[in-house]
């Protein structure tokens, strides 16, 4: 079949790989029909060599056919539709049964000291073929796949997959009082996303972002767009009464802007050899953290910080005086997506409040993932939520 597969930094190939097969009674095989760029797979594109091996498969954001099952997987048929969770989950042990299924004891990765497996990244969650493909092996296939119904196109369910959990999780962990206040820091999709949902909640919305076509969309949802700028926020304190939001959601992660040490901390740590690139994003602070202190810096004390931007270091500092002295509360976590799906599937019928079916700002083929990855790096051509069709399956 063919696959996007990660071939060096800023390296991305469309080529053969081979086809999946049932290796375990609770495997699945989804032929894949979209597969959505996540801004975390742009980690793997700029940050986490160290971790991959090349011709390692990308994407965790799928929808597709079922193909195949497995001999103990009697919830799927033939033929059915389904959305991908980009977790690994079983749904029966201690973890899943507590809603964290990003935590799940049976899929966990171990000798990594991480959480659950997660499709297409990195040796770290365990290095699991993903669906920017033809074809994907699902592990655990007697829970984790999302049956949708056919009929609609790919735009109304693959975001089941990660947006719009990971969205969703962070509204929930800001924990915005009715009629409150929430500032989101970063509108590529996850923040877009997460002030839809928050909007569609009566919250009020003031989201900050550098890219003008990322702010005027969101301007146009009914969110109040601020521009990054040195100023930001005495910006925000003056929208909000001088005491700062209620809360907060940082949906930017490693990648913020404004960091120029943690910065060239990555591109030094990037010249190493892996095993050493592995010691030094393992234990030392190499994330851009500008989008996190201008989070403990703007929201109201007492309020609430929903950490929803993927951070990979293990020893950044962090302001602990003034988090502290605020009584702000943290919360983060990769999202729990089976937790929240049945929430969510409601809100996704032709009404679409959320806005799924336009969500996407490009839709091309497979064959054009690896220009599409470096549009999207760089931000080009309004390029905020791509969507890759295998094959064919373009006009579905």
């Amino acid at each position: 079949m063919k696959a996007l597969t990660w071939q060096g930094k800023r390296k991305i190939e469309y080529g053969e790989v081979p086809d999946p097969r049932i290796e375990e009674p609770t495997d699945a095989i989804i032929r894949v029909t979209s597969s959505g760029i996540c801004g975390s797979d742009l980690h793997l594109y700029e940050v986490m060599a160290p971790f991959l091996d090349a011709g390692d498969v990308l994407g965790h954001e799928t929808i597709g056919v079922v193909e195949e099952t497995g001999a103990e997987v009697s919830d799927l048929a033939v033929g059915d539709r389904v959305a991908v969770p980009f977790q690994i989950a079983c749904g029966t042990c201690f973890m899943c049964a507590q809603g964290l299924q990003t935590q799940c004891e049976t899929t966990q990765v171990r000798e990594q000291g991480m959480g659950a497996a997660l499709f297409g990244y990195t040796k770290l969650y365990g290095q699991i073929p993903g669906g920017q493909a033809e074809y994907l092996r699902v592990p655990q296939a007697q829970y984790g796949p999302i049956k949708v119904p056919h009929g609609p196109p790919d735009d109304r369910f693959v975001y089941l997959s990660d947006v719009l959990p990971t969205a969703w999780q962070a509204v929930e962990y800001a924990d915005t009082p009715p009629g409150g206040t929430v500032a989101v820091l970063g509108l590529g999709p996850i923040g877009d996303m997460a002030a839809r949902v928050a909007l569609h909640r009566g919250h009020r919305v003031i989201g900050v972002d550098l890219v003008a076509e990322r702010l005027e969309r969101a301007r146009r949802r009914g969110v109040e767009v601020l521009e990054y700028a040195d100023d930001v926020a005495d910006a925000v304190r003056e929208l909000t009464d001088g005491r700062g939001p209620d809360s907060v959601i940082d949906a930017v992660g490693m990648e913020a802007h404004g960091s120029p040490v943690a910065a060239v901390g990555q591109k030094l740590a990037g010249a190493l050899p892996d095993a050493l690139q592995r010691k030094v994003m393992q234990t030392a602070g190499i994330d851009r953290l500008a989008a996190l202190y201008l989070a403990i810096e703007i929201v109201r004390r007492g309020g609430t910080i929903s950490l929803i931007g993927v951070y990979g270091g293990m020893a950044d500092p962090l302001p602990m005086l003034t988090i502290f002295d605020k009584q702000i509360q943290l919360r983060m976590g990769q999202a729990n997506v089976r937790r929240w799906a049945d929430q969510i599937l409601p809100l996704l019928g032709d009404d679409d409040p959320l806005g799924v079916d336009d969500f996407a700002t490009h839709r091309l083929p497979l064959a054009d993932g690896p220009a599409a990855y470096e549009m999207f790096q760089h931000k080009r051509d309004g390029a905020i939520k791509v969507l890759l069709k295998p094959g064919d399956e373009i006009g579905g």
